[in-house]
C-alpha cells in the first residue's frame, strides 16, 4: 500500500451479512484450555510458542486478525500508521480499537515492543518486520520476545517455498492464531463463516462471459501503486467475480506504469481509500491522464472505493469481495 503499509460515481456499499458471526464481542475461549506449547510452520518454519500473555500486532491487518478470534481483551496493545484511522470507523471490531491501548500512530519498532513489555509480536515481512529499521523475529528473539509472521508477507521474505493465495494465507494465519491461543474452536468458526461467505458470493457470477478487468488504483501520479498477485486484492477480485489486470505480477503492492494499465483496458477501478489522499482527488488525476480516457473504466466512471482496512490481508477481505461483486453485478458483469 502506501509507503506506511509496505502501502463522480462513487460506490462504497457496505454489507452488513456475515459481520455478526465474526465481530467484536465474541467470547473466548478459557485461557486455561490452552496448551503450555505448540508447535506450528509460520513461513516454512517449525516454531515453538508457548501461549502469548502480551501480545501486539501491526496494523488493521494483524489487529483484526486477533480481534476476529476474540482475542482483544488479552491484547498488550497495536500499532496502527494514523493514515489507516479511516479503517476504524468501518470495522466490526470499532469497539476493540477503543478497549485496547494503541501503542504507536506510526510503524511498530523494537523500542515499542520493549516498552510494552510484549512477549509476542504479529506483523508482516516488510510490512512491519524489517532488517533495516532493526525489528526481525530474529532480533525479538534476542530479547526474549517470540513473534509470528503473516503468511501472505513470507514471499516478500524470499521463501519461495510458501507461495499460497492471499485468502489461503489468511486462512493460515486464523488457523495457526487459533492454535497458539488456544482458540481453535473459534478460529474453525470463522474460516468456515468466511468460506460459506465467499461461497455465496461466486453463486452470484454470470452465467457467461469472461471475468471484468479491474485495475487496483492505491496512490501514486507518476508510477501508479497498485497490487501484484500476493496482494489481498487480487483474491478479493477473483472472488467478486472479476481479474485483477496485475494479478501475475510476482508482487504484492507495487509500483507500475501507466502504459500497461492502458494496454489492459480495465473496466473498473477499485481505489484505496485512506487518510491523506481523498477520493475525489484521486478520481479527478485519473481523469486527467490523456492516455487513459479511452478506458472503460474512464469513460464509464466506473469506480468501486475500499477501505483501506478491507483491502490489506484480513477478515474484512469477504466484505471487500461482497461489496465488490455486488458492484459487477450492478453494471452487468
Amino acid at each position: 500500500m502506501a509507503a506506511f503499509s509496505r502501502s463522480p460515481r462513487l460506490v462504497a456499499g457496505v454489507l452488513a451479512t456475515g459481520l455478526l458471526t465474526i465481530g467484536c464481542g465474541a467470547s473466548v475461549e478459557p485461557s486455561a484450555k490452552a496448551p503450555a506449547s505448540v508447535t506450528i510452520t509460520n513461513c516454512g518454519t517449525d516454531v515453538t510458542y508457548t501461549t502469548p500473555q502480551r501480545p501486539v500486532a501491526y496494523d488493521v491487518s494483524g489487529a483484526e486478525k486477533m480481534f476476529s478470534l476474540g482475542l482483544a481483551p488479552r491484547m498488550r496493545g497495536y500499532v496502527m500508521n494514523k493514515l489507516a484511522d479511516p479503517s476504524i470507523a468501518g470495522s466490526p471490531w470499532r469497539d476493540d480499537y477503543t478497549k485496547v491501548r494503541r501503542l504507536g500512530t506510526e510503524r511498530i519498532t523494537r523500542e515499542i515492543v520493549i516498552a510494552a513489555k510484549a512477549d509476542w509480536v504479529l506483523a508482516g515481512w516488510n510490512f512491519g518486520f524489517s532488517e533495516e529499521r532493526g525489528i526481525t523475529p530474529a532480533l525479538l528473539r534476542q530479547i526474549g520476545v517470540s513473534s509470528y509472521l503473516q503468511t501472505e508477507t513470507c514471499f516478500e521474505k524470499g521463501d519461495k517455498s510458501v507461495d499460497v493465495p492471499p485468502l489461503e494465507a489468511l486462512y493460515t494465519d486464523l488457523d495457526n492464531l487459533g492454535k497458539i491461543f488456544g482458540v481453535q474452536a473459534r478460529a474453525e468458526q470463522v474460516i468456515t463463516d468466511l468460506k460459506n461467505r465467499v461461497a455465496a458470493v461466486k453463486k452470484t457470477w454470470p452465467a457467461q462471459g469472461d471475468p471484468a478487468k479491474v485495475f487496483v488504483y492505491d496512490s501514486g501520479t507518476d508510477q501508479p501503486y497498485t497490487a501484484g498477485r500476493h496482494a489481498s486484492p487480487t483474491d478479493i477480485i477473483a472472488v467478486a467475480g472479476g481479474t485483477n489486470v496485475f494479478g501475475d505480477l510476482d508482487k504484492g503492492w507495487t509500483s507500475v506504469g501507466w502504459e500497461p494499465v492502458v494496454k489492459a483496458k480495465p473496466e473498473v477501478i477499485v481505489i484505496i481509500d485512506y487518510a491523506d489522499q481523498p477520493v475525489k482527488d484521486k478520481i479527478s488525476y485519473l481523469e486527467s491522464l490523456p492516455q487513459l480516457k479511452s478506458a472503460p473504466a474512464i469513460k464509464n466512471e466506473h469506480y468501486l472505493v475500499l477501505s483501506y482496512g478491507d483491502a490489506v490481508s484480513g477478515p474484512r477481505n469477504i466484505k471487500a469481495a461482497e461489496t465488490l461483486g455486488k458492484y459487477l453485478r450492478s453494471i452487468g458483469r
